[in-house]
Order: C-alpha cells, then sequence, then structure tokens
C-alpha cells in the first residue's frame, strides 16, 4: 500500500462527487488498480471525510453504491482459513446472507404469483405466505446491528472510523426502505401489488448492493485487521444481538498454539481455548528484550514484570458514600438495580455499564467491546444531533437531566430513559448517567397490593 494509490483514488473519488461518471473515471481506475485493499478503501474514505476537500460523510454515504461498483472486480481477497471454519462469525455473516438473498428471491416470485389473474382465489394464502417471508427478512435488523455494535468499535480501534459511520448510514436508510415496502404489504389486499412491488424494489436494490459491499469491502477490512482475539470477543458476544434466519448451530472454538514450556512448542491445544489463553497469559508474565539501534550502536532493553504485585483484593470494605462496602458489594448492588445502567465519562467516553439483566433481555443492548468507545460512534448517525444536544445541555449547565419516554410494541415495554449531568463536590462536570427502566409494571400496580405485608 503506497500513499500515491491513496491519493490517487481519493482524486478519482473527488471527481465522482464533483459531477463525473462512473464510465469516464473507470478507465483511470482501471489503469492503476488491478488489486485494490479494503484497507486502502478505508484510508481513502478518511482520507475524503477529514481533508479540506468540503466532502462529508453524508457526500460518501450518498455515492457508496457508485464507489462499490467501481471497486468490483477489482478488489483483493484476504485468506484466513479460520474463517470458514462453522460457527466463526465471518462464516455466520456470509450464511446469513445467503439466507437473507433467498428470502428476497422468494419475495419476489410470491409478488409476481400474487399479481396473476388465474391465482385470484389462492391470493390470501399466497398472502399469508408474503407475510411469513417478510417477517424472515425483516431479521436483518438483527445482521446490521450486530455489524454496528460488534464489528464496528473494533474497526475504530484499528483506526477504521470511515467506513463504520458511512455504512451506518447506509444502514439506516435501508432500514427505512424496508419499512415503507411493509407499510405497502400491510395495505394488502385492498392495497395495490403494484405499489408493493415498486416499494420492494427499491428496498432490494439498495440491500443487495450492502451484501456486496459488506462481503467485498467489510469483511476484507476485518480479515486484514482483526486478531483471532477479536473474533472471539464477537463470537461470545454475538448471542446478544440475534441472528438473521439462521443460527450458528456450533460454537467456534480455534485451534491456540500453546505458549507453555519447551516441550509444548508446536503443539495446539484444540478445542480447549481457555487453557490458549491463560497459557499465552502466563508466557506474557516472562521477562522480553527489546534491542534498539541507534547511530552509536546497539543496546537491549530488558523487563521483567513484578510478579509479588498482588491482586486487588475485592471483598475488602472501603468508605463508600454513608458507609463502607467492598468492590465486590458495589459492583453487586449496581447489578440489583432495576435499571439499565451506562456512565460516558467526561471525555465522551463509554466507560460502564451495569448487568441486571443478561444481554439479550436488555432494552439498550450492551456489550464489553463497546467499552472505550466515544459515545458519538455508539449511536446511529441519523441521531447524533440529538445525542450532542443531550450532552451539550447537561456539560454547559442547562440542565441536570434530560428525560424521555417510549412504548415499544417489539419489547412490550414502555421505556423510561433518564440522562443525568454527573458532577462533583465542585460542581465540576464528570460525565452522564443514563439509567433505562421498563414503566409498564407500574401502571399496572394495584393500590391495595401491600395490604397483607
Amino acid at each position: 500500500m503506497t500513499e500515491e494509490r491513496i491519493h490517487i483514488l481519493r482524486d478519482i473519488l473527488l471527481d465522482l462527487h464533483h459531477g463525473a461518471s462512473a464510465e469516464s473515471v473507470q478507465e483511470r481506475f482501471n489503469q492503476h488498480f488491478k488489486g485494490v485493499s479494503a484497507i486502502e478503501i478505508s484510508m481513502m474514505e478518511y482520507e475524503l471525510m477529514n481533508s479540506d476537500t468540503g466532502i462529508t460523510f453524508e457526500d460518501v454515504m450518498d455515492l457508496c453504491n457508485v464507489h462499490a461498483n467501481l471497486f468490483k472486480g477489482a478488489i483483493s481477497d484476504v485468506d484466513v482459513p479460520d474463517s470458514e471454519q462453522e460457527g466463526h462469525p465471518v462464516k455466520v455473516f456470509k450464511d446469513e446472507n445467503l439466507a437473507l438473498r433467498a428470502a428476497v428471491m422468494r419475495i419476489r416470485r410470491i409478488i409476481d404469483n400474487y399479481a396473476k389473474p388465474e391465482n385470484e382465489e389462492f391470493r390470501q394464502d399466497i398472502l399469508k405466505g408474503l407475510r411469513h417471508q417478510f417477517d424472515l427478512l425483516g431479521q436483518f435488523d438483527n445482521h446490521y446491528t450486530r455489524k454496528e455494535k460488534l464489528f464496528f468499535p473494533i474497526m475504530e480501534g484499528y483506526g477504521h472510523d470511515a467506513p463504520p459511520k458511512v455504512m451506518w448510514g447506509v444502514d439506516d436508510n435501508i432500514r427505512e426502505l424496508f419499512k415503507e415496502a411493509k407499510l405497502a404489504l400491510v395495505k394488502l389486499p385492498e392495497g395495490s401489488i403494484e405499489e408493493l412491488s415498486d416499494k420492494f424494489e427499491m428496498f432490494a436494490a439498495e440491500f443487495e448492493e450492502m451484501i456486496f459491499k459488506e462481503e467485498a469491502i467489510l469483511l476484507m477490512i476485518l480479515l486484514e485487521s482483526f486478531t483471532q482475539d477479536d473474533w472471539l470477543q464477537i463470537a461470545d458476544e454475538s448471542d446478544a444481538y440475534g441472528y438473521a434466519i439462521l443460527k450458528p448451530t456450533v460454537k467456534w472454538q480455534p485451534q491456540r498454539e500453546s505458549f507453555g514450556n519447551e516441550t509444548d512448542a508446536g503443539k495446539t491445544t484444540g478445542n480447549n481455548t481457555a487453557d490458549a489463553l491463560k497459557q499465552g497469559a502466563a508466557a506474557d508474565q516472562s521477562s522480553s528484550q527489546s534491542i534498539i539501534q541507534t547511530p552509536e550502536g546497539q543496546f537491549t532493553i530488558t523487563f521483567t514484570p513484578n510478579e509479588s504485585k498482588a491482586a486487588v483484593d475485592r471483598t475488602i470494605k472501603q468508605p463508600f458514600g454513608n458507609g463502607y462496602l467492598s468492590l465486590e458489594q458495589a459492583n453487586l448492588i449496581l447489578n440489583h438495580l432495576p435499571l439499565e445502567i451506562t456512565f460516558v465519562n467526561k471525555d465522551d467516553i463509554f466507560q460502564y455499564y451495569n448487568d441486571s439483566v443478561p444481554a439479550a433481555e436488555m432494552i439498550f443492548k450492551r456489550t464489553p467491546s463497546q467499552i472505550g468507545r466515544n459515545v458519538e460512534l455508539c449511536h446511529p448517525p441519523k441521531v447524533l444531533d440529538k445525542v450532542k444536544k443531550v450532552f451539550e445541555v447537561l456539560r454547559s449547565g442547562q440542565k441536570d437531566k434530560v428525560e424521555m419516554w417510549f412504548q415499544s410494541e417489539r419489547l412490550g415495554k414502555f421505556v423510561y430513559v433518564t440522562y443525568a449531568a454527573v458532577r462533583n463536590e465542585k460542581g465540576e462536570f464528570q460525565g452522564v448517567l443514563e439509567y433505562v427502566q421498563d414503566i409498564k409494571p407500574f401502571f399496572e400496580l394495584d393500590s391495595d397490593s401491600n395490604r397483607d405485608i
């Protein structure tokens, strides 16, 4: 990868943004790029969005399909054997795309059959099948959410923050197109099958383009960047967000090299991933050397970790508010509160969330991979302005709390959300505490329910 290639890519895309046709730049692209790395595409998008060209992420998003078509057939593959194993997040992701493509094809066929005059007497049955296929296809939202909540945070950690921002914006557009198609479906049989067909094809065109972008660009970036530990973390946290049509039938267990004594060298730990991780951690405790070259010669730095350092005792009680609590007790109390709590510090970094319920049951799902992420990157682009406004009024002191509520038919809950400014004794802003609660049970309380207590 050279800086020159990045600049050529940037200039080609700038021409597109300024009105040049895809055909007019394709020849120039082909002259320079027989194989373009997905990493180069990521760097090019980053340069476009962070330079003085005036190009915003919305501009890049609007021409996303044009860019993708430009790269078709030119993107170099990355071969990672692990990624084809059953249960690997990449294999799961690709299998979902196959199943989602199949659902799109089935819906097209059903719409065609519904419109045929000779099938008029069977339309109720056809409509029932059509609704079922829409329900299946609608599970693409789980696919997108896993991508946004699990892939994107790790990408950003490796410096690839432009593609997630663009792709999340396109994802939300696709979600809206699907909602419009589903509204047309709800109108049947009184509504127009032609309207449904038109709405569905508008969705399908963007949806199928996204599948190409995911597999030819996004996954290539991930396979070039992510470590096996990154993929293990994603595999462990994926259940919280659910899957699209297909669910992994096996848990992915990669082979890990043993880093124990010399007699173990070259062996693998088979399916015992936990043992491999422990052995790797133990190896990290041994002394290490770094050789530094300077104009005056070579010198060696040796570092040996201090093994005598005791672990923190989580059971020792410390002064805590108006009493005493151990670290373990404080954690248990926070996890037993009937609230989902999230803390974002004064630097806008997502620092903590509690485990009041399993991740799969959370109203606002949180997983460990989000810790350390900038709060702006934890939200879809379409709500960023609202998020920034909330933080602005809390940070400035205009308000101490911002409250909102909504009913979720999907969850069957009435959700009450509070954003509270956290300030120290001097009144200095330290961050924002978000707490979320289902208050629907409060509406159902019997005023005399405590009579016999």
